[in-house]
């Protein structure tokens, strides 16, 4: 941490900007964490693929999932993996608050740059208990913490609870994981105050044009929309982050045929099904060189039917030859 706890708000607006990726937690064939794998992933999130930051231990690395020691060496791995390339977002939320603290001291420890914690969602709680939660947690660390309120944990921060904690000293910034329109109302009203971040890639350009935001923060399509050879995201960011908002639309425009297989394969099947994206997400990326492979349960692999399509699908958007 480069910063001290009454610096954090400004130290997130200095360093969240351009493409955060939300990276996957490779497992060994035998179900364990695979460091190897991770820090492979790494080079390529910060080599190839040249992202700004990345967030890791979150809901795309399945992090209830995992034991709290190997969401250390998730982080630690991921945290010695990007020194010197790009910062670090460590997602240490759990139901326990007590927990939430330790895996955030730990981040914190290894060299994390910022933390984030999702909003409890077990069991259901109402605003007193959620603000109880929030300022036991907070409290008790200094390093910048981002809220992550989230369609996938089935609970939505009331917005006054939102409004309350963006005061907090360390609280730097919020992910808003539902709909547009939930982003704009969190933006209305804390965003004079902290980071708010919508990591919804079709509304991305729209998001830096007309609303102010600086970081993609963050998602796998940094991951799953480029290549090292084609990176149109980065593209379009960079222009659009330098006020070229008509050259960033032409080759935003480009990204429609992926748009509509994000559609089909990963958002598309949360919002259709309440199907969590996370063993598309590992397929479609280890078909573009990374890690990949299966989840843990009670997620499940694709089924041979389901990775055929798959490779059709992006074959003919030119993702594979």
């Amino acid at each position: 941490m480069h910063y001290t706890r009454s610096e954090a708000k400004q130290a997130a607006r200095k360093q969240f900007t351009g493409l955060w990726a939300a990276a996957t937690t490779p497992f060994t064939a035998d179900g364990g964490i695979d460091p190897e794998a991770i820090a492979s992933d790494m080079d390529h999130l910060t080599g190839s693929l040249n992202v700004g930051g990345v967030f890791c231990a979150g809901v795309m690395g399945e992090f209830w999932a995992l034991t709290n020691e190997e969401r250390e060496l998730s982080v630690r791995t991921v945290v010695e993996s990007a020194a010197g390339k790009c910062p670090v977002l460590a997602h240490t939320g759990h139901h326990s608050a007590r927990d939430t603290i330790e895996l955030t001291r730990h981040a914190e420890r290894v060299g994390a740059d910022f933390a984030v914690v999702i909003t409890p969602y077990y069991p259901p709680a109402g605003v007193e208990g959620l603000r109880a939660w929030f300022h036991e947690v907070l409290s008790a660390v200094d390093i910048g913490v981002w809220l992550f309120d989230t369609s996938f944990s089935g609970v939505t921060l009331p917005m006054e609870l939102i409004d309350e904690l963006a005061d907090v000293e360390n609280v730097c910034g919020i992910k808003v994981g539902h709909d547009h329109a939930r982003y704009l109302e969190t933006l209305r009203r804390v965003g004079d105050r902290i980071l708010v971040c919508e990591a919804n890639e079709a509304m991305w350009l729209e998001n830096m044009r007309d609303h102010g935001q600086s970081v993609y923060m963050s998602s796998a399509a940094p991951f799953l929309f480029q290549t090292a050879s084609w990176q149109p995201m980065r593209e379009y960011t960079e222009l659009a982050l330098r006020g070229e908002y008509e050259r960033a639309a032409e080759v935003a425009a480009t990204l429609e045929p992926l748009r509509a297989l994000g559609s089909k394969w990963l958002h598309g099947q949360w919002l259709r099904d309440r199907v969590l994206p996370v063993p598309f997400i590992k397929a479609w990326s280890g078909l573009l060189g990374m890690s990949g492979g299966l989840p843990r349960v009670p997620l499940t692999g694709l089924t041979a039917a389901q990775h055929s399509e798959l490779v059709t699908d992006l074959t003919a958007v030119g993702l594979l030859s």
